[in-house]
């Protein structure tokens, strides 16, 4: 197996390790717009990290940061519906990015790649990286289970139990952000979501409790990468959007098989 295509391939299996338990509480917070909305405020992260000279991942995350802590501060406000709120950030921020690009003269920008990804660029940093991110993240979203499952399933109740509530949910929307800037390399802008969502739902009906359900996420998350990868070599795809397309049809699949799906929501 040659080197770029091994680099891929762990690379696939790490985000989707880390993203299958994720997206769980996604799917459960039904936080899909919540993860898209961070996802596509990336593109500014990258112009902003390219004007002042720094690295591409640092303006990923500062700029994940502040739109994470946008939305934890305006969950539950008054004003504004939240899915109003989320798609002026979202495409402000889109906008934003490509405005930004846009005024970078002689400075060349994959912006196909980072709109849907080029998991083969990834380099030996890249990978170690996203290593690093997984293995923190996981870490991370052991340390908060208990207290953001919590939160989930009843926040009033959660804060009478002693829960802290907001740092929690701050806490998940950074590790959420994270996510998501170090996914861009292998999946992109517009389909990261997908690979939070789909492994969850798809894992949901087959899950009597939490803990097995961001189990089999993650499986199937790895799985999506996989058969996407093998389907990418086989008919020469787009490789991001065919571990997407991968992870749809065994969305399916278990929509076919018997199951009984876990409920937890807010």
């Amino acid at each position: 197996m040659d080197d770029f295509v091994l680099r891929a391939l762990l690379a696939g299996l790490g985000i989707a390790v880390i993203a299958g338990p994720l997206g769980c509480f996604v799917v459960w917070r039904h936080m899909a717009f919540f993860g898209a909305t961070i996802a596509h405020s990336a593109l500014l992260g990258i112009g902003l990290g390219i004007v002042l000279g720094i690295n591409v991942m640092i303006g990923l995350l500062a700029v994940g940061a502040v739109v994470a802590l946008i939305l934890v501060a305006a969950e539950g406000r008054r004003g504004i519906a939240p899915d109003t709120l989320l798609s002026i950030l979202a495409h402000t921020a889109l906008a934003a990015g490509i405005v930004v690009l846009g005024f970078l003269e002689g400075v060349r920008v994959d912006l196909m790649g980072y709109l849907f990804g080029d998991i083969l660029a990834v380099g030996e940093q890249d990978l170690w990286v996203i290593g690093a991110v997984a293995v923190a993240g996981l870490l991370a979203l052991w340390a908060l289970w208990r207290p953001l499952l919590k939160v989930t399933l009843h926040e009033e109740m959660a804060a009478v139990e002693g829960v802290r509530v907001i740092p929690v949910r701050i806490g998940f929307m950074l590790l959420l952000a994270l996510t998501v800037a170090v996914s861009l390399k292998v999946i992109g802008i517009l389909l990261v979501t997908a690979l939070l969502v789909i492994p969850a739902a798809a894992a949901r009906r087959f899950s009597g409790t939490p803990e097995t359900m961001a189990l089999l996420a993650g499986l199937i998350g790895c799985a999506s990468v996989l058969l996407g990868m093998a389907s990418s070599f086989q008919w020469d795809l787009p490789t991001g959007a065919a571990i997407v397309v991968a992870a749809a049809v065994l969305f399916v699949l278990g929509l076919i098989i018997p199951g009984r799906a876990l409920i937890i929501s807010r």
